[in-house]
């Protein structure tokens, strides 16, 4: 039988990674949306590669260390104030950065309805997976649980992206996020134990297609 602290944990990271908690993730694409214009994803195949990629060698991967960093440091400021600079500063784009800035602002202001010192140690400038981890580390929130949770919610905004971008049902959606739950989990696991020297990406398309959705004549995302 669950502990009464582990619900109220489990509770709170289901509530804090929904799709309706106010951080705006879906006006985000992440590229996909000048990837799908660029023709290089344009079926449901293609964008379940698109997620593993991301999953395995790419933002999601290294925005699961970060979320590890955050988890493991969340009461010291200082930590979280270098790694946070740090993940600036690999931002590989002027929307990439904007993204996860003011993701992770729109998810400090709103977290800060469960009362908790850790917002004393976060810094003004924290990107998102690194404030995520931050505050569930805080909140008792195993780990794994963590990077999973915020994994999977990455991988539906993503599949949500490509439904509206018009190259997969939601049929084919929900596929995605089936065939994925593995490749989430094996992706959380090895996360929970990396570090900052574990950073790192190969996801060269899907870098530049962020670069280059900032000149896209006619856009639905932000990125």
């Amino acid at each position: 039988m669950r502990d009464d602290r582990d619900v109220g944990a489990l509770l709170r990271l289901l509530a804090w990674l929904s799709p309706a908690f106010p951080v705006g993730a879906f006006s985000y694409s992440g590229g996909l949306e000048k990837a799908v214009e660029d023709r290089r994803v344009r079926d449901a195949s293609s964008l379940g590669d698109w997620v593993e990629t991301l999953l395995t060698h790419g933002a999601l991967w290294n925005d699961a260390v970060f979320l590890s960093n955050g988890w493991r440091h969340y009461g010291d400021g200082a930590v979280l104030q270098d790694t946070a600079d740090l993940a600036l500063a690999l931002a590989g784009s002027a929307e990439r950065y904007r993204e996860t800035l003011l993701l992770g602002n729109a998810f400090a202001a709103a977290a800060r309805a469960w009362p908790h010192p850790v917002f004393e140690h976060l810094p003004k400038q924290a990107p998102y997976p690194i404030t995520v981890g931050a505050v569930a580390g805080a909140h008792g929130v195993p780990l794994v649980d963590a990077i999973a949770a915020y994994l999977h919610s990455g991988v539906s905004q993503v599949v949500s992206a490509g439904i509206r971008l018009g190259i997969a049902g939601q049929t084919d959606g929900v596929s995605i996020l089936a065939s994925s739950e593995k490749r989430v989990a094996e992706t959380a696991e090895r996360a929970a134990l990396a570090t900052l020297d574990d950073l790192g990406s190969a996801t060269i398309i899907a870098d530049t297609a962020t670069m280059r959705h900032e000149t896209q004549t006619t856009r639905l995302f932000r990125s």
